[in-house]
């Protein structure tokens, strides 16, 4: 007689091979963009008058920072369904939001401090703009090294989310700080005029705002593929815990 063995279908079955999908696709998409955007950042967009060929940097630095932005959007949104819904899969989605954003927001950074040097003579300043994304991406550091410290599922996930709302209170600090700050070396580039006294103005031609929306989508769908493709090893994570836990093999 020949004894059946039902297998458990996995709830993140579907998840994974959807996302797997996404994560190609938004792999080849983000190469395409990613390469035309160097392109036009390098020799479509002119020199600019003050500082050189060094601004440059600007096309990537300031995605970057939106990029940031968006994972944490991610955080903030997947903790409060979390919340709401008690479902990992949004767990996994709010850490993989955390993670994808420090990287970007890290990126934005650095990025701004290679412009800085040459142009400011400064690897760093306490600008506004600048010291409130510092803290906003240390916050989420925290935000990880809490995950880190709490064993229990449940537990973590709970305590992770409500500091993953919370965190969000750091967004709208950094996008008003130039418009609140009076001295600031970031210029307001849109929604408003720059600060009377901001030593940052970059006045954008048509064909550096074109350079700059493309440069945009690409780091977008840079930051999109990461943030998939983050979410599914949290998944094939989870996958593998529970393959163990019912004695079968991955």
């Amino acid at each position: 007689m020949t004894v059946k063995v039902a297998k458990t279908t996995s709830p993140h079955t579907a998840a994974l091979e959807s996302l797997s999908v996404w994560q190609t696709r938004l792999g080849w998409l983000s190469l395409v963009f990613v390469l035309v955007g160097l392109g036009m950042a390098f020799f479509y967009a002119p020199t600019e008058a003050t500082m050189g060929d060094v601004y440059r940097l600007f096309f990537f630095h300031m995605p970057a920072a939106i990029a940031g932005f968006a994972g944490f959007f991610v955080t903030f949104v997947a903790s409060i369904a979390y919340l709401v819904e008690r479902s990992a899969e949004r767990d996994m989605w709010a850490v993989a939001g955390a993670e994808t954003g420090i990287v970007f927001s890290l990126a934005g950074i650095l990025g701004g401090m290679f412009w800085a040097r040459p142009v400011w003579n400064v690897w760093w300043t306490w600008d506004a703009r600048l010291t409130s994304v510092t803290i906003m991406m240390l916050t989420y550091i925290a935000y990880m090294m809490l995950r880190q410290a709490i064993d229990d599922p449940e537990r973590r996930a709970r305590f992770a989310a409500v500091m993953g709302i919370v965190g969000f209170v750091n967004i709208p600090l950094v996008w008003f700080s130039t418009r609140w700050i009076d001295r600031t070396i970031h210029p307001v580039l849109f929604g408003g005029e720059s600060a009377e006294t901001a030593q940052g103005d970059l006045a954008l031609t048509q064909s550096m705002e074109i350079t700059l929306m493309v440069c945009m989508v690409a780091v977008l769908l840079l930051f999109a593929y990461f943030l998939v493709r983050r979410a599914r090893l949290e998944m094939a994570r989870a996958e593998l815990a529970r393959l163990r836990e019912e004695g079968g093999t991955p």
